[in-house]
Formats: C-alpha cells, sequence, structure tokens
C-alpha cells in the first residue's frame, strides 16, 4: 500500500468520480480525495491543495476541449502528474495524451483493479498505459500541434478561459457577461490570446485549439 497521498479526480460525471474515488482507496491507505466536474473547478483544486500528489483528468469536462486542459494544466503545474482517464480509447488518442505531458493513460472500461494498480504507479515515479501501447510506437503530434501546445500553457487562467468561450462560439460581450468582466477587458484578452499564439485572427486561434480536440468527443459513458 501507498503512503498517504491527496489526489484531485476531475471528471464530470458524479457516477464515475464515486468509480475513481472506489479504486484510489483501494489503492492508498489514507488517501485524501479532492473532486471537481469542469476544467475552472480542477484549477481552483490546484490552486487550494497545492500539496496535490496526483490529478486523474476526464478530456471531456466544461471548460476544455480535447487536450486543451491537459496541456494548460502541464504548462501551468509542471510539477504535478496528471493521468487522463478517459472513454476515448483509440491508440491515436492516448499516445497524443502522452505526447502532451500525461504521464499515464487509463481507458474508463479498465477494471477498478487496473485502474488501481495504474495510480500507483504513476505515484511511484512511473508512466502508465495499457499494455497493448508501446512506447517505442511513433509520436503522433506534429511540431506545429507541439508548438501550438507550447504557447497555449502559456496563457494565462483568464485567457485560457476565454480562449474556451471563443471556441464555443461566444462574442465578445457575451464572454463579458459570463465573466463579469467588461467588454474592452475581453478584447484585451483576445489581443494578448493572439500574440501569444502566434495568430494574426481570432477565426486562427479558433482552429487551432479545434487541431486538439478527441474524437469522438463523447463516447463510453461520456454523454
Amino acid at each position: 500500500m501507498q503512503l498517504a497521498s491527496k489526489i484531485i479526480i476531475a471528471d464530470d460525471h458524479p457516477l464515475f468520480r464515486a468509480a475513481l474515488r472506489q479504486a484510489v482507496t483501494q489503492a492508498i491507505a489514507g488517501v485524501e480525495i479532492v473532486e471537481a466536474d469542469s476544467l475552472a473547478a480542477v484549477q481552483e483544486a490546484v490552486v487550494q491543495h497545492s500539496d496535490a500528489d496526483l490529478v486523474l483528468l476526464d478530456l471531456h469536462m466544461p471548460g476544455t476541449n480535447g487536450f486543451t486542459g491537459l496541456i494548460f494544466l502541464r504548462g501551468q503545474n509542471p510539477g504535478l502528474p496528471v493521468v487522463v482517464v478517459s472513454g476515448s480509447e483509440e491508440v491515436s488518442v492516448m499516445k497524443r495524451a502522452m505526447d502532451f505531458g500525461a504521464s499515464g493513460f487509463i481507458p474508463k472500461s479498465a477494471p477498478l483493479e487496473t485502474i488501481s494498480e495504474a495510480i500507483v504507479a504513476v505515484l511511484e515515479g512511473e508512466e502508465w498505459l495499457p499494455q497493448e501501447i508501446h512506447e517505442d510506437q511513433p509520436e503522433d503530434v506534429s511540431v506545429e500541434e507541439r508548438k501550438f501546445a507550447e504557447a497555449l500553457a502559456s496563457l494565462t487562467p483568464q485567457q485560457f478561459r476565454v480562449l474556451t468561450m471563443l471556441t464555443e462560439g461566444l462574442l465578445n460581450k457575451q464572454i463579458a457577461y459570463e465573466l463579469n468582466v467588461s467588454e474592452a477587458t475581453i478584447k484585451a484578452h483576445v489581443t494578448a490570446i493572439l500574440r501569444k499564439l502566434g495568430v494574426h485572427s481570432r477565426t486562427q486561434a479558433v482552429i487551432a485549439a479545434q487541431r486538439l480536440s478527441v474524437d469522438p468527443a463523447r463516447t463510453d459513458m461520456e454523454s
């Protein structure tokens, strides 16, 4: 059994959070668990629990689009391991998650015992993938995507929220209303986002972010 740890479970489905909680408590004696149901909640949890040892992250939650949440969390918290737990179980998705900085990838279809085993392995400093996935398989991330991912990781939390809302098709005034700030503030954020991402329009920014999406978008327990 592992020594006491603190783990953040990030998934917007209460039933699956409960399943992960069971797997974690089976694997680790005295574990403290913090739950989050959106990327904003994950960010808040990471700030409030700076001693967290691991994040178990779903790829599809409010506030994140595919790999963007993973990339942003790793950029903001490079010392905090993140394991993706997803119903998108294609080999290419698993490999891209690892290439974007995940410490492991656990399919949602995995038995609880396997999930527990994977969590223990990552807490011990290892990387974990299903046995059928080989580390020597070629990378699925292009040089262009890797460069964009580095730029994405440099955004501030508020800039990341604005970019996410842009990808959802919201206008500046709608984003301002949602974030309770002025439209001028949103315009300033958009300008900074475009500069950091190295693009010239919000359309280019959205297209670049959408390349990091995962298809199919919702599978398994994800509806």
